[in-house]
């Protein structure tokens, strides 16, 4: 496993764990929060998508 790969990884399960807290979440305040870190975590894990398909697209 690559070190984009296990980023990619690691990436998709810190969204699981906060959407985890979302669904939790007691406050609305807590509900912002954890969709916010949830969409700038989605952010990251397209940033390591492209990077991961970079070398495959200049093979």
């Amino acid at each position: 496993m690559s070190t984009t790969q296990f980023l990619i990884h690691g990436s998709e399960k810190i969204i699981g764990h906060y959407r985890f807290l979302l669904d939790t979440a007691k406050t609305e305040q807590e509900r912002k929060e954890f969709a916010e870190r949830i969409e700038e975590e989605k952010r990251n894990l397209e940033r390591l998508l492209a990077e991961f398909a970079q070398p495959a697209q200049a093979a």
